[in-house]
């Protein structure tokens, strides 16, 4: 299995534009978390969904164009690989074929009850996920 991107449609809010007329750039970092946390939910078993939580450790943003309040974004994601309880993702935000910003972001997962890091468990990662074992 190959690792696949995951992309969500964005939705600018007016809330969204900052006063130069663009998306704020603390918008982009919501956006990159919400790619994130959908890819988690949406191929994880459920029983994983619900036991784990996620937190965010590091973002590395390169902004490359402007976004505006009437744009059709996409945020497209993909999981590049998890070690222990760190995952490690690249998001790319794009309108058309215009890419606004590129992350590289790493994230620790979490127990849902204790708070404490959770490691991802390797079949999780080989069968739902498409990580090779490392």
């Amino acid at each position: 299995m190959s690792i696949k991107p995951f992309a969500i449609p964005i939705k600018i809010l007016p809330d969204d534009i900052d006063f130069m007329g663009h998306v704020n750039n603390s918008r982009y970092l919501n956006w990159v978390q919400d790619v994130v946390l959908q890819h988690w939910q949406k191929l994880a078993p459920a029983e994983e969904v619900a036991s784990k939580a996620w937190v965010a450790l590091k973002h590395e943003i390169t902004y490359r164009r402007p976004a505006f309040l009437h744009d059709d974004v996409i945020a497209e994601t993909v999981l590049e690989k998890i070690k222990g309880a760190r995952s490690f993702y690249n998001t790319v935000i794009r309108r058309g074929e215009d890419v606004l910003a590129e992350v590289q972001s790493m994230w620790c997962c979490i127990d849902s009850e204790t708070h404490r890091p959770a490691r991802i468990n390797q079949d999780v990662a080989e069968r739902y996920f498409g990580l090779p074992r490392e």
